[in-house]
Formats: structure tokens, sequence, C-alpha cells
């Protein structure tokens, strides 16, 4: 007999943004902060976000997703999260097209025919006050901010977008590799500009079709990909006069595909991976393996 005190969820990763999906279906708790900081400090879940999926609050989607970081703090999207939640729920049911209720708004996702997943991560916003930032920038392409000396600072004039969350990403002249991004994004992640704190990125354009880029994720830290901030950086690159609509972003875990498309909704496409399954307990974060196999491409 199930223990109904606890919830299944599946450890999972989108290019090694490492997701769990808690099944939160039939229920009216949530997964607590407390749960969420024991399971990202236990070394077997130890995740980049936790996608609990509910039931359908508003007519016309198929699953109210709550998000949250390793701190505990919600997020409003998560890309490589909402294409494990589409993988997981194909998988049950056979369907491969999906609308969600999220945070940052309703996200529309599918399941192709290669076994890709992609994610209307839809249309970026740009005003100073939609980001959020703390005072008024007319121009967010490239905003006065900087990491170091002022007559030499490390990064400068980072372009700053809401893809649901607030990001920040400045454009390099070098390997994205050869900047100590774990020393000063936390830095920035809590300037005051950014009352929402904020995801900070370094972008690296190889050409107008591929960005090399690496993510200091607000509230988890070093991420091996980072949905959202790949969807960031391609349309700042954009807007820059950099790069074309439709790019290759590599990350650390490997590369997405992303389309700003002329309606000014961004898709993002990319693959998953099942790692295992379990129970935990959404009150507290304990937790018990219930399935394993070798992990295979959603």
């Amino acid at each position: 007999m199930t223990d109904d005190t606890t919830a299944p969820f599946a450890r999972m990763n989108g290019l090694g943004n490492r997701i769990l999906v808690v099944d939160m279906r039939g229920r009216h708790d949530r997964v607590s902060p407390q749960a969420a900081i024991a399971l990202a400090g236990d070394a077997e879940t130890a995740f980049d976000q936790i996608m609990a999926v509910h039931d359908p609050r508003l007519n016309g989607t198929d699953q109210h997703i709550l998000i949250l970081n390793a701190d505990g703090s919600e997020a409003g999207a998560c890309g490589n999260g909402t294409r494990c939640v589409v993988s997981a729920l194909s998988a049950e049911t056979g369907k491969n097209r999906f609308t969600f209720e999220t945070a940052a708004g309703i996200l529309n996702a599918e399941e192709r025919d290669n076994g890709q997943i992609a994610v209307d991560m839809g249309t970026p916003r740009f005003d100073w006050q939609d980001i959020p930032l703390s005072e008024a920038f007319q121009d967010t392409r490239h905003i006065e901010l900087a990491v170091g000396p002022a007559d030499d600072p490390i990064v400068h004039s980072p372009a700053v977008v809401s893809m649901g969350n607030p990001h920040a990403v400045f454009f390099v002249d070098n390997d994205v590799w050869s900047y100590e991004l774990e020393k000063f994004g936390p830095l920035v992640e809590n300037h005051p500009l950014f009352p929402e704190r904020v995801n900070v990125s370094l972008a690296y354009i190889r050409d107008k079709q591929t960005i090399d880029l690496r993510t200091w994720e607000r509230g988890v830290g070093l991420t091996e990909a980072c949905g959202s901030a790949a969807c960031a950086a391609a349309v700042s690159g954009v807007r820059r006069h950099r790069t074309n609509r439709h790019v290759t972003v590599n990350l650390p875990g490997g590369p997405l595909d992303l389309l700003w498309r002329e309606d000014d909704h961004v898709i993002m496409t990319g693959p998953t991976e099942w790692e295992w399954s379990g129970r935990m307990n959404p009150l507290t974060g304990a937790f018990t393996r219930e399935a394993e196999t070798e992990a295979e491409n959603a």
C-alpha cells in the first residue's frame, strides 16, 4: 500500500540541468521550501529545479507547475525542467502536446517525432520595470554595470531581459571558461540593481548562428544548463545585431536549438534524460528510491 503522505517523483536532467519532477496531482499540499533545501543538500537528489506538477487550475491547460530552486525560492520559468515534465507526461499518457500554467505565464510544449522536446518560452520582456530593475534604463540592450576595476573591468554592460526570470547577459570576447564566474556570479546575482536577484550569464558569439554560454543561476549557482538563460542570450544577440534569430546555444551540458520567431515567441528545443524514480515527502523532503534503470534519452 502506498503511503499517501508521499508523492512520486522522477530524477531527470535536461542537458545536465538536474531536475526533480514531482507528481502532486490529486493533492492539496505543496512541496515546501524546507523539503527543497533538504533534497538539494542530499548527494542523491541534489537538483537545480523542482518541477512540481499539480492539477490544472485554468481551462485549456493540462497542468499547473510550481517551480522551486535549490535554495527553496520559487522560479517563474525553467525551460529544461519543462522539457522533463513533457517527457514524463508523454511517457505516461501517450500525448505529445501540452499546455502548462506557470508563474511566468502559459507555456506550450510538444515532444517531436525525433524525441526532441520543443517549448514555447513565450515572449521576452525588455522594459526595465518588467525585468525588473530597481532604476530606470531606457536601453536594456546594455546597461551600466561592471565587475572589477573601473578602468579595466572583467565584464561590463550586460544585456538584461526577462524570460519569466530576470537575466543579465555579459557578452565576452574570450572563451567563457576563462572567466571566474563562480566568484563574481553571486555578486551580480545579489546586486541592488536586481530586486528579485538575477541569473548571470557569459556569452561568447562564435558566429551568427552559434553562441557559447555559461550561467550562474539565481538560487542555484553554476549550472550545466539553463534554458531560460539560453533564450535570454539568443534574443540579446539579435538585439545587439550580432546573431541571427535562429541559433545554437552551446551550454556546458550540450547544445540547445533556439528560434526567436517573428511573432516574438522564443522556441527552445532539446533533449531530456530519465535517471531514476522514487517517492518523497513534500513537507520534509525525506525520500526513497523505487526504480532505477540505465539512463535513456527520452
